[in-house]
């Protein structure tokens, strides 16, 4: 699995809290969203929006208290996290996490939507710098440790823009998009390397293959947001990539149904929620049912995904198997190994 086995009290597992449990906000988010352009465009009621948010918001405020919590009282246990080659790339789904709401809060109270997004705005920004430094400066980690989670810092800056121009100002937006959009061409050619000519993923990190689809997706949204909402050639670029990248993936269907559940899993989520949101917005620009049954369609599989994740991530925790070390690193309370000259 994602995260080894080990026996631990309810405090001990604490300190092995996953940063990636962000994931499912990032996942929350993009589905409430997705209910939002329904409401706009199929006449859903409006109420599924209100709900979402508010479910969206009650966990992004308690996964955030439990990791505040890890980091006063397991510091070192974070600085692990921050050390190791998958985790380090989830810190950025805080930020992330941030941005997303924003938009939810955007049409419910403004001045709170705005606080969010300079929030997450900044913090992605230094995170971004930091990961960044980490892989120019790294002394032990190895192209096998690439993996499209390290798309995630890059997914970030390309939803920074979609509240720019509300929020702040649209160079800014430009700003990040551009960094986006640049690094997220550099990493795919790398990514795609290592899926080719290197040993395959770990079988529960597999999931993570839908963040492909996210850099494009959320990038037509975002060129759309700065352009103005002009369909040009560039944004079909953008939104036909996603949609290839998606039917890649969904013909793999059965490769994915057959691994077991990981908090992993959680990587289908946001992926899908761009891509859907995607979707409707591509039909509203051109009104052809087409692209309004894609998003109709990837709403409903993504409601009945986030149903059947929160189910049995809700399960995990409850059996005590949601909070384990990490691979790589040493459960706490490990003695430190006897000097040479004891051996």
């Amino acid at each position: 699995m994602l995260f080894m086995s080990a026996d631990a009290s309810a405090g001990s597992r604490l300190a092995y809290f996953p940063i990636n449990l962000f994931g499912a906000v990032m996942g929350y988010a993009g589905l409430t969203l997705g209910f939002f352009q329904a409401h706009e465009l199929l006449g859903i009621d409006y109420t599924a929006f209100l709900v979402l948010t508010a479910l969206t918001t009650l966990f992004f405020i308690l996964i955030t208290l439990l990791y505040a919590i890890k980091l006063i009282r397991f510091p070192e246990s974070v600085k692990e996290d921050f050390a190791h080659p998958v985790a380090l790339h989830f810190f950025p789904t805080f930020s992330i996490s941030l941005l997303l709401l924003s938009l939810l809060f955007e049409g419910i109270n403004f001045q709170l939507a705005q606080t969010m997004w300079y929030l997450g705005t900044l913090l992605h920004f230094i995170l971004v710098l930091v990961i960044l430094n980490s892989w120019i400066h790294h002394e032990k980690w190895q192209i096998t440790h690439m993996n499209p989670a390290w798309f995630i810092p890059v997914v970030g800056n390309i939803v920074i823009p979609l509240g720019a121009v509300e929020f702040s100002s649209i160079e800014i937006g430009w700003f990040f998009f551009s960094v986006g959009l640049i690094f997220w061409l550099v990493l795919f050619s790398i990514v795609m390397y290592r899926l080719f000519f290197h040993p395959p993923l770990l079988k529960l990190l597999e999931p993570t293959l839908f963040i492909l689809i996210a850099p494009p997706a959320v990038g037509f949204l975002s060129y759309q947001e700065l352009n103005g909402g002009v369909l040009d050639d560039f944004s079909r670029v953008l939104f036909n990539m996603a949609l290839f990248m998606t039917i890649l993936l969904f013909s793999q269907t059965l490769r994915f149904i057959r691994i077991p559940f990981a908090l992993s899993w959680w990587a289908y989520s946001f992926p899908l929620a761009a891509i859907m949101l995607a979707s409707f917005h591509f039909y509203a620009l051109t009104d052809i049912a087409l692209y309004g049954f894609i998003a109709a369609f990837l709403l409903a599989v993504l409601s009945a995904l986030i149903l059947h994740l929160t189910a049995k991530t809700f399960w995990a925790a409850k059996q005590g198997t949601l909070c384990h070390p990490l691979p790589g690193t040493k459960p706490l309370g490990t003695p430190p190994p006897a000097p040479a000259s004891e051996k």
